[in-house]
């Protein structure tokens, strides 16, 4: 799941590439051929602008871009796919779009084209193949090629946890040393702490988690806990059956949990965050802890006055019956209805070059490559890095079934009604969210 209809506008100081942003084309090229790609006007965007100058430089075919703001990205786009329009030749879609693109025929299928360019998918983390390339899911059909690798992690004010008064009354408190929580009782706990406290004659707060009721927000933010109690789309060995998985004795302790964490431990005003909220809660020095995309960790780690030494990141700490995160992050496909699919497919072959992924890597971008991600020098490369390649080891997406909007805003309503609205319980929830996806998928004629 990668931020479908989100709330943010753009952050980490990203203004984005504007509409229409050309980049590497000279006269000459310009008599040529040129390819638009479209994608979210975010940090990534703008790297992979600076990335596409080598494209031009090497193949003479100019670039186009089209970065639309994630408040408008899933509309503006998806909408573009279903009126078969051609403005986009290339296309970084969310990893939920896959099913309903393959099954519609907006995306070119690639098996025959990485067939014969020698491209494997066995050089990508399996978890981005699966998440963003694959339709239907564990087969070998392809859709796209991994393009920008993301999930959900957690940063920290590691400044606050050196104070010696930080360290003292912590420990008073809990028996322990403040550290990087290894579990989520343990982030509850240091969350607990530094709610109200005072930090250089301010008052903080403990954390900014995921609370957004309009898009994803919420089931980005609470997928985090419900994996790790144990939460279970569907039985693997039975697609769909959801009773006992998805409402699970286990899975209504991991909401209730998440609620305990939202209702104790975070700013006020906190009731409809999401990415932005989250980063200008972080920024501005009001919490301890920030859930968020590892997308967004670069541009914090770069920030004036949180940022640097003061900043510290991991993954998401686990839980009773695992560890596992949110996966965030798209492929990039070809779309059908362009009139440039050779250019089109020539780019995607030479994004999958190693010394192009490297150089994606090292721009801000975040490689799915084996090649980039498993080199022994990667943990040591950036301050995250270490923590995302754990994470991507990790990473459980969303449904990505040609309903899937649907199916999310079920989710959506459900876990917000709960957890934010203060109504029902968590297993009434979650017995209203099978219920809710039983008639969404008997609509479609799924079996279960």
């Amino acid at each position: 799941m990668q931020r479908t209809m989100k709330t943010l506008v753009v952050a980490c100081g990203a203004v984005g590439a504007a509409f229409g942003v050309e980049a590497g084309t000279t006269p000459a090229q310009a008599q040529g051929k040129t390819i638009t790609l479209c994608w979210a006007a975010w940090d990534p965007a703008n790297a992979l602008v600076e990335l596409s100058k080598d494209f031009t430089a090497k193949s003479g075919i100019g670039m186009k871009f089209e970065f639309v703001p994630w408040t408008n990205y899933a509309d503006r786009f998806l909408n573009e796919l279903n009126s078969h329009g051609s403005l986009c030749d290339l296309i970084i879609g969310d990893s939920q779009w896959i099913g309903g693109a393959a099954e519609n025929g907006q995306y070119v299928k690639l098996n025959d084209f990485f067939k014969k360019e020698g491209i494997s998918m066995d050089d990508y983390m399996p978890a981005t193949v699966i998440g963003y390339s694959e339709w239907p899911k564990n087969t070998p059909n392809y859709w796209a090629l991994p393009a920008m690798g993301d999930a959900v992690g957690w940063t920290y004010r590691k400044d606050w946890f050196a104070r010696p008064d930080v360290q003292k009354d912590f420990k008073a408190k809990y028996g322990r040393d403040i550290g990087v929580p290894k579990t989520l009782d343990e982030l509850r706990d240091i969350a607990q702490f530094f709610q109200g406290r005072d930090i250089d004659g301010k008052k903080v707060y403990g954390a900014s988690i995921y609370t957004e009721r309009g898009s994803e927000g919420i089931t980005m933010g609470v997928s985090n806990y419900l994996y790790d109690y144990g939460f279970k789309y569907d039985d693997p060995k039975k697609p769909y059956a959801m009773d006992g998985l998805v409402n699970s004795a286990s899975a209504v302790k991991g909401l209730e949990a998440y609620k305990e964490l939202y209702k104790c431990c975070t700013p006020p005003g906190a009731s409809n965050s999401y990415m932005s909220e989250g980063l200008d809660a972080f920024k501005s020095g009001q919490v301890a802890l920030q859930m968020n995309f590892f997308a967004f960790f670069p541009g914090l780690h770069k920030d004036p006055n949180v940022g640097g030494d003061k900043i510290g990141f991991f993954v998401n700490p686990a839980g009773p019956a695992a560890q596992a995160t949110q996966l965030g992050g798209q492929g990039i496909s070809v779309v059908s209805y362009s009139k440039n699919q050779p250019e089109a497919l020539q780019y995607i072959k030479w994004f999958s070059g190693g010394d192009v992924q490297k150089k994606w890597w090292a721009l801000g971008g975040y490689s799915c490559a084996k090649s980039v991600l498993n080199d022994p020098s990667f943990p040591t490369s950036a301050p995250f890095a270490k923590e995302f390649l754990q994470s991507m080891g990790m990473v459980v997406d969303f449904w990505a079934e040609p309903s899937y909007a649907q199916l999310l805003q079920a989710e959506q309503k459900r876990v917000h009604d709960y957890v934010v609205a203060d109504k029902g319980t968590a297993q009434e929830a979650l017995d209203g969210l099978v219920k809710d996806w039983k008639a969404i998928f008997k609509e479609e004629g799924k079996k279960f």
